[in-house]
């Protein structure tokens, strides 16, 4: 499931939860949407790392292309 699914259904069970006074399915949503969160980050990390490699690649080769 998407990272947005995941977090709009955690809103819902939370709003739920509320509704109904179920303190589980409201700590459940708060859950689904912190883990959201989670993967939200680690993609962006994981993306940041890509392009810092791929500087660095670019970096190596222009030093041994001036030679």
């Amino acid at each position: 499931m998407g990272k947005h699914f995941d977090d709009a259904a955690g809103k819902g069970k939370e709003a739920l939860g509320k509704v109904t006074g179920d303190k589980g399915t409201e700590a459940e949503g708060k859950f689904d949407q912190a883990k959201s969160g989670a993967k939200d980050a680690a993609d962006k990390a994981k993306d940041k790392a890509e392009d810092l490699k791929d500087k660095a690649e670019d970096k190596i080769k222009g030093v041994f292309k001036k030679k």
